[in-house]
């Protein structure tokens, strides 16, 4: 049986090149499927970790998934508002424990603002229940300060100590050509942006990195927020009006309006009737939403198109092991030479058949294992590209329980592919004489 292994090796490595080839398909095909899973998993980690230790959002009737996504992902635009009313009346009902307002508005070069309460950062969790922790300094306690996540800091080279200026809207570019820093400015290229270059927000804080869009976010004050837009009417200033920001504490800088709220309860048992009470209460048109359920609904929503790419990709896997079985059954003909010499050193059709398929086992095999190799490489390459583009981190870990099923999967489709040759093998040696001695 050793010659027989010996004799085999030798057969593939004089086929080189051919396998070596549908090695190769068979590494990107798998690194193709597996790339798809991991990033389906990973980006619905980093969904699920954004909303930790939150029972409710509450926010304008919208729609679930457009208040979530809205809210907690600025993705997207909802075109109403929650009343400061409203607000004020979620933090009498006796089930609430906490609340958080929330309001958008604004962007630092590209980086959505959030404006919100000092509180954000003791109530939300990070994934594993943890409260947020502080790369460097603190929460803001007064007007003009801000708190940058994680990516905001790596992207534009900010830290504690530094003033930025914000651009005014949710979607414009930012102006690159203004440095309003006290301390060490950014490089060349990372100027701050005009749109309030005369109300300038000093950075206090850096949040330690979570996997979330909470890297991606600048979060101030709600007072800041308000007193940055009172010289502006219908989204651009006033002309020949403006107010310096030392005379800003003047006026009344309580928003009238938020975007939506984050609200934790003492027994979040209680959820179902707390939402019910919430989107049946007349008046102003709100409603209360459940993340986790929300979070459903959407990935219920995209599982056509997740299905899609998993398609595409074992179609592609397809491909590959079918190029192996076709090189197999592509060269019999060229090795009866080859089965003579196996023969004749005592080999059956039954050896014969089984070398062919451990042939094709092993070709799968280290396709594979290139194919997990390169999808380890892609996450470690990609990964700060994906938190930077999208706020998903890619997490360069063990394969999971599902990767390890389609992995099993590639394995046994490449036996299966490899069936077909052996069954011509075998009919083969039948044809050529060379059945199993007496």
């Amino acid at each position: 049986m050793k010659s027989l292994m010996t004799l085999a090796w030798a057969s593939a490595w004089s086929r080189r090149l051919s396998l070596g080839i549908v090695v190769l398909g068979i590494a990107v095909s798998s690194c193709l499927l597996l790339l798809i899973e991991r990033v389906r998993q990973d980006v619905r980690h980093s969904f699920n970790a954004s909303i930790v230790g939150v029972d409710l959002v509450v926010g304008p009737r919208s729609g679930d998934i457009a208040l979530l996504l809205q809210t907690v992902f600025h993705i997207g635009q909802v075109p109403h508002t929650l009343s400061w009313e409203a607000y004020e009346r979620l933090g009498q009902d006796p089930a609430v424990a906490w609340r958080v307002p929330l309001m958008q508005g604004d962007h630092l070069r590209g980086f959505p603002v959030m404006g919100t309460e000092a509180s954000y950062f003791q109530h939300l969790r990070q994934s594993d229940g943890q409260a947020l922790q502080w790369r460097a300094g603190r929460a803001f306690e007064g007007l003009f300060e801000a708190v940058i996540g994680h990516e905001v800091a790596q992207q534009l080279g900010l830290r504690v100590g530094q003033t930025v200026a914000l651009s005014h809207g949710l979607a414009q570019q930012a102006d690159h050509d203004h440095d309003h820093d006290h301390d060490d400015a950014p490089s060349k290229g990372q100027g701050l942006t005009r749109g309030h270059a005369d109300k300038p927000l000093r950075i206090v804080g850096v949040l330690a990195p979570t996997g979330t869009p909470q890297d991606r976010t600048v979060w101030v004050d709600l007072q800041s927020l308000t007193a940055l837009h009172l010289d502006w009417m219908g989204g651009a200033p006033i002309p020949g009006f403006r107010i310096p920001a030392e005379q800003v504490r003047k006026f009344n800088l309580q928003p009238k309006t938020l975007n939506a709220a984050l609200v934790g309860l003492h027994q979040p048992q209680q959820v179902l009737a707390v939402q019910r009470r919430w989107n049946t209460q007349t008046g102003e048109a709100l409603q209360a939403v459940m993340p986790g359920v929300a979070l459903d609904a959407l990935w219920a929503l995209i599982a056509q198109f997740e299905r899609s790419l998993q398609a595409i990709s074992a179609l592609v896997i397809a491909v590959g092991l079918g190029g192996m079985a076709g090189t197999l059954l592509a060269g019999l003909n060229e090795r009866r030479r080859e089965m003579a010499v196996l023969r004749a050193l005592g080999a059956s059709p039954h050896h014969w058949a089984g070398l062919l398929c451990l042939e094709s086992l092993s070709v799968t095999a280290l396709g594979l294992l290139l194919g997990v190799l390169s999808l380890h490489g892609l996450v470690w390459g990609l990964a700060d590209w994906a938190v930077s583009a999208h706020g998903v981190r890619l997490a360069w870990r063990w394969p999971s329980v599902e990767e390890w099923a389609l992995m099993a999967g590639v394995m046994a489709t490449g036996w299966l592919c490899g069936l077909l040759p052996a069954l011509k093998a075998w009919t083969m040696a039948l044809s050529d004489g060379l059945m199993p001695r007496s």
